[in-house]
């Protein structure tokens, strides 16, 4: 048994397609094909069911996929480990930042980053979870930050900070934060919402459905500064996390309340590719921006927030 062949091995469990893990391995399909089946000779079980045109796991592909995952684990943290010299971290690390978090942590992350490892490029990528989870996929993107993200075999997730979400106004409209509304009561209102397929969209409409309410939306736009500039312009209200508004709110350009009955919270989570093991400088990235994104929190530079233990 040889680490490529596990490699590829969890590729195919990842894509669910030969022909796809063969596509992000940047190998022919055929000798794909005959790792997976030297694998089998070798375990004698098989690991893979054909179905249609694709590749669902056996019980003993399950089984190997989660020691699999912890063996290469294993072998990477030792790499790690010894190849720990600040000379040896450089190359580019590519980030991905939601717009909504993007300037409270851009800034950080590569001014600490760059006095510690001064060889090291950080590129920064700023979208909607959408796009972020398809470059994610694609390897355009190192790592990225996820909310309301589609369950995928392919990345994993590790849950950072859970987010509350706030019914926005403007000045005149006196919310307050220490005043919570209830989802129902904000039927009274008019909205401009997040056009389909914001992640943040996904979660209100959810959140509504499931609560019976629903809103009268007038106008949708894909950026948050619009939506705040129409509700300062009193167009109408719209719902957004605290992070984006609080400035806002301190300069009473706007005012906000939390939203319960239910509380609307959104949950940030670190993304990584399963099929790509991170590099020391990526893992380097990725210690650091979640020690940015605690130490955020612990200073309340994060409002709303509360981290994920």
């Amino acid at each position: 048994m040889e680490i490529k062949q596990l490699r590829t091995f969890l590729a195919v469990a990842a894509y669910g397609s030969v022909t796809r893990a063969a596509e992000k391995l940047h190998i022919v399909q055929p000798a794909l094909s005959r790792q997976i089946q030297m694998l089998e000779e070798d375990l004698g079980a098989p690991l893979f069911q054909r179905v249609g045109h694709g590749m669902q796991l056996t019980d003993a592909g399950r089984l190997l996929m989660i020691r699999a995952k912890k063996a290469l684990d294993e072998l990477e943290q030792a790499k790690y480990e010894i190849s720990s010299s600040p000379q040896v971290i450089s190359g580019t690390v590519v980030v991905g930042l939601l717009p909504s978090v993007s300037d409270l942590l851009a800034g950080k992350l590569i001014n600490s980053l760059q006095s510690q490892y001064p060889n090291l490029s950080i590129r920064i990528l700023v979208g909607y979870v959408g796009y972020l989870q398809d470059w994610l996929a694609n390897d355009e993107v190192d790592m990225a930050l996820l909310y309301a993200h589609k369950p995928s075999p392919s990345i994993e997730i590790t849950p950072l900070l859970n987010e509350k979400l706030y019914v926005v106004g403007p000045p005149d409209a006196q919310l307050k934060l220490d005043c919570p509304v209830s989802l129902r009561d904000l039927k009274q209102y008019s909205f401009i919402m997040p056009t389909h397929p914001h992640g943040l969209r996904t979660l209100l409409d959810h959140a509504c459905g499931v609560s019976g309410v629903n809103l009268n939306i007038i106008t949708e736009t894909n950026s948050m500064n619009t939506q705040k500039s129409l509700v300062q312009s009193n167009v109408g209200y719209t719902i957004l996390p605290g992070l984006v508004v609080f400035e806002d709110i301190k300069e009473r350009k706007l005012t906000a309340a939390p939203i319960i009955d239910p509380e609307i919270n959104r949950q940030i989570s670190l993304a990584l590719s399963v099929t790509r093991k991170p590099s020391l400088a990526v893992r380097k990235v990725v210690d650091e921006l979640k020690h940015i994104i605690h130490q955020a929190i612990i200073d309340n530079q994060w409002p709303g927030s509360s981290p994920i233990e």
